[in-house]
């Protein structure tokens, strides 16, 4: 039962990247458009993402929930230590989701539309870099539970060099999974062209910030190349996410637009799957070269098993809904996309 449920919490992960992390995107690449084409970028951005993009959110809930009930040590060490970004990335979900909803819903159309926007793009930037802050916080090692000054115990656990070049890096594939999904949204050959060219940018961006991850790696003594190239899942996991790339671009380049977002999401998990095969079942790598496991900092075996039962029960009816909504807004669009 425990393996079932760190099957969702790293699930749960994947999915709130991949979904989660496109909507993020979509306010990341308003922040990066021209004046000109803002209005129709937003409603773009507004058909595409408008009907299901607080649901997406239920998969940082799911593992929230699976940390705080069956992983305690590990919720409460990461909750502690990395409290000021934990609360800037929540509070980026709270401004953001309102500022999306006012824009479009406020009965009045005056100069507020203005810092809704601003709010949206800037919250929208600020969320992905924050959650990528914890996630290389997480692993890089300098968190202490020694710590005995304010400065070691809630700043310098994460505000460093490689937790930045995640959070950077975090953006970036954000910028590039809604570029990429939003290719099949419009409705016209130089909007199309428009978001290919967004995706070309964020891609390259991906690129230059994810080299800046290892350079950062490299001088902060923290072993990422031996964690990705060191272990043959990691070595298969980068070839197989580099040719879909290479494929994506190449179906791109066709006009065929059916498989581009399934390649791109592809291409994330890859990444995910590589940066966290080789140092499972640590999910919380502390300074001084200690550890909190997913196996051995485990909840009582009555709570996993309860928890477990629990997961898998709502799978089953949240899900196919789940999907079922996804499927039914994005079915015109696909058919769309198939004939080209």
């Amino acid at each position: 039962m425990l393996y079932v449920v760190i099957t969702f919490l790293w699930a749960s992960i994947l999915l709130y990247l991949l979904l989660g992390g496109a909507d993020f995107g979509a306010g990341i690449i308003e922040l990066f458009t021209s004046r000109k084409n803002k209005a129709v970028t937003r409603k773009t951005l507004y058909g595409a993402i408008g009907p299901i993009w607080e649901a997406n959110h239920m998969w940082l809930i799911i593992a929230i929930v699976i940390l705080f009930v069956g992983f305690p040590v590990i919720y409460s060490t990461m909750s502690i230590h990395l409290h000021i970004p934990l609360t800037i990335m929540l509070l980026g979900i709270i401004a953001r989701g309102t500022a999306f909803t006012f824009r479009h819903y406020d009965a009045v159309v005056d100069d507020m539309q203005h810092l809704y926007n601003t709010i949206f793009a800037i919250s929208s930037f600020l969320t992905p870099l924050f959650l990528g802050i914890i996630a290389g916080s997480a692993v890089s090692g300098h968190i202490d539970p020694q710590a005995d000054t304010f400065l070691s115990a809630y700043i310098f656990s994460w505000l460093h060099w490689f937790s930045v070049s995640v959070g950077l890096f975090t953006v970036a594939i954000c910028g590039f999974l809604a570029s990429v999904y939003l290719i099949g949204e419009t409705n016209n050959d130089q909007d199309r062209l428009r978001f290919a060219h967004k995706a070309q940018f964020f891609n390259i961006a991906a690129v230059i910030c994810g080299t800046l991850v290892f350079i950062a790696a490299y001088i902060e003594h923290i072993p990422l190349i031996d964690w990705v190239f060191g272990n043959w899942v990691g070595r298969i996991a980068i070839i197989s996410a580099t040719l879909s790339l290479v494929w994506m671009w190449s179906l791109l380049y066709q006009g065929k637009l059916a498989l581009l977002r399934p390649l791109a999401g592809f291409q994330v998990t890859m990444i995910l799957l590589t940066t966290t095969y080789k140092h499972f079942p640590n999910i919380v790598i502390l300074k001084g070269g200690g550890y909190l496991s997913l196996l051995e900092h485990s909840g009582q075996e009555k709570t996993m098993e309860a928890l477990a039962l629990a997961l898998l029960i709502g799978s089953v009816f949240i899900l196919p809904a789940l999907f079922y909504l996804i499927y039914s807004f994005q079915k015109k669009p696909l058919e769309h996309a198939a004939k080209h």
